[in-house]
């Protein structure tokens, strides 16, 4: 006798007659620098504390194409997306009854691309960022926190490695910790970049920069992250906000997200413009939101005396940036790497902020492309064509 799962939400893609499972699609990167392309898949199952998500969209983010590229190591065949939104649909048996009341089938979700584990050293330390599970199994192996993958394909049943929860997909599996509840009042599909792009920037404002109001603020790259630096350090309080960018297109919008002055790094120089716009002194607080030497360098050099540069830009495996150490020393300069928020605690926090108006979400996506144009995406934001944030949308 067959069975045959069913949901009370959304519907899925087709049943595959003969073993009751059913089947979605999704985008698979064979390998660095190969294209890629729809699969089919078997829709995963969640196991125990993991939740079944029905993809509503899936941003695109940069550090995706250092997959993509090579730049970083991730093992291959895999399916990228790492920042979603969705319904829930189904939670792993044995899942703790306080979650499945948190996350009630059919709740609208954000899910984020740390997924901690609650367990292990850095999560028991108010350090669920760095998650030690989260960058063995998923980082290291594509995997999630057993040992294996919840992606197969339809033929073959091949294993297929999980970066995060794999969101380049009509549905996803992600433990239940990375998720928090979106508001009705917010867009569906925009609100997916909640989980990377203004949760990243949330990360370095709050908790690596511990920004007060009346601060200034400059944000070097104004992508995706870099423009909900903007948005947030606007509602966090601080009075000067410079976005720095080489695209004037990119600083037109800045200056819409709420940035109060800008500046061209390939016409201007950097630290001397920012400096004109802080009384001579340099800012309180710079983000380097893009992963080069050279945006490193000019954060740095932006930094008032005893100031904070913080670093989120992902740069490929092995990349340097050089500083003056002495001016570090002398000018107590410090120097914050930020991988992300606390997804636990933060999310829920990123959401509220957006629920109360204090930034708006959907401002930033400036794209829309679907499964079968996602590698069209990820080639435009090569190109640096994107402005703020692009999302793949499964509808």
């Amino acid at each position: 006798m067959q069975t045959v799962r069913t949901f009370s939400t959304e519907g899925a893609s087709k049943y595959v007659v003969g073993n009751g499972s059913m089947t979605m699609k999704g985008v698979i990167l064979p390998g660095p620098n190969e294209k890629m392309y729809v699969e089919q898949f078997n829709i995963p199952k969640p196991q125990v504390g993991e939740v079944l998500i029905k993809t509503k969209a899936c941003g695109v983010c940069h550090t995706d194409l250092h997959v993509i590229k090579g730049e970083q190591k991730f093992p291959t065949p895999a399916v990228l997306g790492h920042e979603v939104s969705g319904t829930v649909l189904e939670h792993g048996p044995g899942t703790d009854p306080a979650t499945i009341k948190r996350l009630p089938v059919g709740a609208r979700v954000v899910g984020a691309f740390i997924m901690p584990c609650g367990g292990c050293f850095f999560c028991t330390r108010g350090q669920e960022e760095i998650c030690e599970t989260f960058f063995e199994f998923n980082r290291f192996k594509g995997t999630l926190y057993d040992g294996t993958t919840r992606l197969y394909t339809a033929k073959g049943g091949t294993p297929i490695s999980q970066y995060s929860m794999s969101g380049l997909a009509e549905y996803c599996v992600m433990p239940a910790s990375a998720l928090a509840v979106l508001p009705e009042k917010l867009p569906f599909a925009e609100s997916a970049i909640m989980g990377c792009a203004i949760f990243t920037a949330y990360g370095a404002l709050r908790n690596g920069a511990d920004l007060r109001a009346g601060e200034t603020v400059a944000v070097v790259g104004v992508g995706g992250v870099g423009g909900g630096v903007v948005q947030l350090a606007k509602a966090f309080g601080a009075k000067t906000v410079i976005a720095v960018d080489i695209s004037d297109e990119k600083l037109r919008s800045a200056k819409k997200l709420g940035a109060t002055h800008v500046v061209n790094g390939a016409k201007e120089n950097v630290a001397e413009k920012v400096r004109e716009y802080t009384a001579g002194r340099g800012v309180d607080v710079a983000v380097e939101a893009l992963g080069k030497a050279v945006t490193f360098g000019q954060a740095l050099a932006a930094v008032r005396d005893g100031g904070r540069a913080v670093m989120v830009g992902i740069a490929p495996t092995g990349a340097m940036a050089e500083v003056e150490i002495t001016r570090i020393v002398r000018k107590e300069i410090r120097i914050i790497g930020s991988y992300g928020a606390r997804t636990r605690h933060d999310l829920p926090d990123v959401i509220d902020l957006a629920a109360m108006g204090k930034f708006d979400v959907a401002a930033p996506v400036s794209r829309r492309y679907t499964l079968d144009t996602a590698a069209d995406a990820y080639a435009a934001l090569d190109r640096g064509e994107i402005d703020g944030r692009a999302i793949v949308l499964m509808d």
